[in-house]
C-alpha cells in the first residue's frame, strides 16, 4: 500500500465514521460539528483527486457559511431532544428497511464495475498551465448545462416555498396608509363639543 492510498483510506474512514455520527448523535449541535468534520474529510479526498477548487469551495462555503448558520439555527431553536427521540423505537424497523434499500441501490450504482480503478484511473500529473477552474467551467456549462439550470430552478423554487411556509403576518404592528391620510377631512378628525362653563368655587378662608 502506497502513501497516497494510505491518506485516501484515512480520509475515507473519517468521512464515513463522522457521517454515521451525524445521524446517530443525540445532540443536534454535535451532529452539526460531525458534519463539519465530514466536509473537511471530503475536501481532503477531493484534493487527492486534483480538484483543488472544489475542496476549497467546500471548506469556505459549507463549513464557513452554511454550517455556521446551521449551528446558530440549531442553538436558537432549543430542540426538545427527549421528545424528538420518543418515536425512535416505533419507526426503527421502517428506517432500517429504508437504509437497507438505499444501501443496496448505492452498491449497485456505485460499485467496482463502474467506479473501479480500471474504468476510472487515478488522475495523472497535469501541465503547469492547467486550470482546474477552467476545466470545471467547460464541463459544467457544456455537458451538464441542462442539469445545472434545472437544479438552479429547483433551488429557487425551494427558497420561495420555504419563505412562503415560514412567513407570518406581523401582529400588533402599526402601519401608515398614505391614501387614507390624504383623504382625511377635518370634520371627521376633530369633534367640537359645547359645554356649559362651571362656576368656580372660591376656597374658604380660615375662621369662616
Amino acid at each position: 500500500m502506497t502513501f497516497y492510498q494510505l491518506i485516501f483510506y484515512a480520509f475515507s474512514t473519517v468521512a464515513v465514521l463522522s457521517g454515521l455520527m451525524v445521524v446517530a448523535s443525540n445532540n443536534p449541535v454535535r451532529g452539526a460539528l460531525f458534519l463539519v468534520l465530514t466536509f473537511f474529510a471530503m475536501s481532503g479526498i477531493w484534493l487527492l483527486l486534483h480538484a483543488e477548487f472544489l475542496a476549497i469551495i467546500l471548506v469556505l462555503v459549507y463549513v464557513g457559511a452554511v454550517m455556521t448558520l446551521f449551528l446558530f439555527v440549531v442553538m436558537m431553536l432549543r430542540v426538545n431532544i427527549v421528545r424528538m427521540f420518543e418515536g425512535f423505537v416505533r419507526y426503527f424497523p421502517f428506517a432500517l428497511l429504508v437504509i437497507i434499500v438505499i444501501s443496496g441501490i448505492s452498491m449497485l450504482v456505485i460499485g467496482p464495475l463502474r467506479f473501479g480503478l480500471e474504468s476510472m484511473p487515478a488522475p495523472g500529473i497535469e501541465p503547469a498551465n492547467f486550470s482546474n477552474l477552467k476545466e470545471i467551467g467547460k464541463v459544467l456549462y457544456t455537458d451538464y448545462v441542462y442539469p445545472f439550470e434545472i437544479s438552479s430552478v429547483m433551488l429557487l423554487t425551494a427558497i420561495i416555498a420555504a419563505i412562503s411556509l415560514s412567513h407570518r403576518k406581523p401582529k400588533n404592528r402599526k402601519s401608515q396608509d398614505p391614501s387614507k391620510q390624504i383623504a382625511v377631512v377635518a370634520k371627521d378628525r376633530i369633534k367640537l363639543i359645547s359645554m356649559a362653563s362651571e362656576k368656580k368655587i372660591q376656597p374658604k378662608k380660615a375662621g369662616q
